[in-house]
């Protein structure tokens, strides 16, 4: 089960600063459906598929590995727009880490972060840091799944 919550970053100068010294993923993924979501990622040198059932805050969420010449033939097969982002991985307080996605390509220029929890309760008793923008959790509109399909 996957339980997260997004804010969209207004800038990177609200960023905490030193951005570049924090470990990141460089990601790229093809949506080959959208509803339920089947996603190819490839993460650095790591290929998997993911299905993501529905929901907005939580969500189940299943991984399976693919191969780098398997994630090649799919990929081709996505429908819409391949997003590619830097996933910047930086602490917070009570052992939390935001994923800070900097969007590259179509989506150059937005920021998001998103703070995963074990728990629902959890999630609705988390005080973001003032860095963080307007809580985009429950729009559609930034999925990324929806994203594949252009922002309205």
């Amino acid at each position: 089960m996957e339980i997260e919550k997004k804010f969209l970053i207004n800038s990177l100068a609200d960023v905490p600063k030193g951005i570049h010294t924090y470990p990141y993923h460089d990601l790229e993924q093809g949506y080959l459906c959208t509803s339920p979501v089947l996603r190819v990622r490839k993460e650095d040198d790591t290929y998997y598929c993911t299905y993501k059932g529905s929901g907005m805050l939580a969500r189940e969420e299943y991984n399976l590995p693919l191969t780098k010449e398997s994630y090649d033939h799919l990929v081709k097969k996505s429908d819409g727009i391949i997003i590619s982002k830097r996933r910047y991985l930086i602490p917070l307080d009570n052992h939390l880490t935001c994923e800070l996605d900097v969007f590259h390509g179509t989506y150059e220029g937005i920021l998001l972060a998103e703070v995963e929890f074990s728990s629902e309760e959890e999630a609705h008793s988390f005080c973001p840091p003032d860095w963080f923008g307007e809580d985009v959790t429950f729009n559609p509109r930034y999925h990324n799944s929806n994203m594949s399909k252009g922002l309205s």
